[in-house]
């Protein structure tokens, strides 16, 4: 009959293994600091991306509210251009209002649009540039 108790080996590591330990030891530190890192960048990664969408969400709603101020002008513009339309008593008045509203809203257009671009450049520099600093010290770290 086969004894069938187990044998029992001794808990201290022989010569030949203790390097092997020694190795798996260091290996899994090595593994379990550079999982803290990775997971440490990530939390800054998504804190960077959070801020510029907030960022941006903002400008967003900055560039809507400035759209619709525009819209309110132009709106009151052309009411008002028609109130001059409905007095008008000869064509060459017709004409005359015609071309000074032309005019001024060319002007107005011109200046809205150049006050549009001029917000939507200062919000895409304030919501790229954090982004743009946190590639670049992620990529200076790998050097």
């Amino acid at each position: 009959m086969t004894d069938s108790t187990p044998k029992t080996t001794s808990a201290k590591p022989t010569k030949i293994e203790q390097p092997f330990q020694a190795t798996a030891q260091n290996g899994s530190s090595q593994a379990t600091e550079a999982f803290g890192k990775m997971r440490q960048d990530a939390a800054e990664s998504t804190e960077l991306f959070q801020n510029c969408y907030v960022t941006g969400l903002k400008g967003a709603h900055e560039y809507n509210a400035k759209v619709m101020e525009f819209a309110k002008s132009n709106t009151e513009a052309v009411v008002s251009f028609a109130k001059t339309l409905s007095d008008v008593k000869s064509p060459s008045e017709f004409l005359a209002a015609a071309t000074d509203y032309s005019r001024k809203q060319f002007d107005s257009l011109t200046e809205q649009t150049r006050d549009l671009t001029a917000l939507a450049q200062r919000v895409t520099l304030a919501t790229v540039e954090p982004l743009k600093a946190g590639v670049s010290k992620a990529f200076g770290q790998v050097n």
